[in-house]
């Protein structure tokens, strides 16, 4: 006899398992499987929001973040501090996954340790989720398991999205790849509250590369669309300009980063995409860890409004909330992305942007709460007007770019 779960959760990462927790919180029978031994690339960054909206104890935030240093392709930089006892939580997502996985099963989900394999249906219509996994003496099997939902969040290249919600399109990618290293006991630039974010093109031709201290130890990375470009090489270069390939490497990770969020979410029947299948990573920033917790908690509820109510039109509702809340942001961080990361001159400009200290006090107060101030529409009008100053002075500086000049 094949087993039934109301829903099953594929995906163990903060969005599968945000998912899997509520759902078992509210009775639902719930299964949450999750390859095992993957660990996330990951900057680590959280905001207090997550910490509250989320109920993450202290002892997961390995550091707080007071100050960001953004360094021009000129290597000047320009250091954004963090007023107002506001800060940045980071977290080490081996550890942190762990945890939201274990708190699921605390609440009543089952876990069990295999690879999503097929998506079918039984003779009565009901999903089918196939899986392999390994016994203790190392031997691999299927197993097949019935579920009245499923919850797609398996990540950037889903199988769940590709077999069951084919529809749902691609995102465009950036394969992102960081070395995690011991932290320096005495580096000269170094801060262990302070994450610095690199525009420089030798080490991200279209992205950036980073330095975010984790407590004991720190991700050095970087991202990039272009699969031509060595991610390797360029953290390699990093680390040794920096002096941080003096520390011991503990382990380094790659993968693909989506970086705008997919057109559909369901298949209008029995199957919701979740966290990075849905494609729910913040353009410019690549801010993931957030969104996929929250998208995680708006499937549940929808998956949960659907099984309530025998109404599959209930799906639909994860994305349409997500987007009302969210949408506005990710648009324009798309276009900060696709304009001021297009040239090592455009991210100089960029770079200089940061100095303003208005613009300093609305990017934390937005990222920290993740919404826009409303509040503030007059501040808001005049770095709108000071952004478009700087950009028309370099469009229209009497050479176009690439000359070789770098205007004003």
């Amino acid at each position: 006899m094949t087993e039934t779960f109301d829903v099953v959760v594929i995906g163990g990462g903060p969005s599968g398992a945000t998912a899997a927790a509520d759902l078992a919180r509210s009775g639902r029978s719930v299964l949450l499987l999750d390859r095992a031994g993957r660990i996330k690339p990951c900057g680590g960054a959280v905001p207090p929001r997550l910490v509250r909206d989320f109920e993450i104890p202290d002892h997961l935030l390995v550091a707080r973040i007071r100050a960001a240093r953004m360094v021009a392709p000129s290597a000047k930089h320009v250091d954004m501090p963090i007023t107002d006892g506001g800060y940045v939580g980071m977290v080490d997502r081996d550890v942190f996954d762990e945890w939201l996985r274990e708190r699921a099963r605390s609440f009543g989900a089952e876990r069990r340790r295999g690879t999503f394999e097929r998506f079918s249906r039984d003779e009565d219509g009901t999903a089918v989720i196939t899986y392999s996994c390994r016994d203790e003496a190392g031997a691999e099997s299927e197993e097949r398991v019935r579920a009245r939902m499923v919850i797609g969040a398996d990540g950037a290249n889903s199988g769940v999205a590709k077999q069951a919600v084919p529809e749902a399109g691609r995102s465009p990618f950036v394969f992102a790849y960081h070395e995690i290293v011991e932290a320096p006991t005495a580096l000269r630039d170094y801060a262990d509250d302070r994450c610095d974010v690199i525009y420089q093109g030798r080490y991200s031709p279209d992205f950036y590369a980073w330095i975010f201290p984790h407590g004991d130890k720190v991700s050095i990375g970087t991202g990039s669309a272009n699969k031509g470009f060595s991610l390797r090489g360029a953290v390699e270069d990093l680390r040794r300009e920096t002096g941080l390939d003096a520390v011991a490497t503990i382990r380094k990770e790659g993968a693909p980063i989506p970086l705008k969020p997919l057109k559909k979410w369901d298949n209008g029947r029995d199957v919701l995409l979740a966290g990075d299948a849905a494609g729910v990573v913040a353009p410019a920033s690549g801010e993931g860890i957030y969104y996929a917790m929250l998208g995680g908690r708006l499937a549940a509820e929808a998956v949960a409004a659907a099984l309530a109510t025998g109404d599959a039109r209930e799906l639909a509702g994860a994305r349409k909330r997500f987007m009302a809340e969210h949408g506005k942001v990710f648009w324009v961080l798309g276009l900060l992305q696709r304009f001021w990361y297009g040239s090592d001159k455009r991210r100089e400009r960029f770079v200089s942007l940061c100095r303003d200290p208005e613009i300093q006090r609305l990017t934390w107060e937005s990222y920290m709460n993740k919404a826009l101030v409303r509040s503030e529409p007059l501040a808001h009008l005049r770095i709108l007007i000071k952004d478009l100053a700087d950009l028309f002075g370099m469009l229209f500086s009497g050479k176009r770019e690439g000359s070789g000049r770098v205007s004003g």
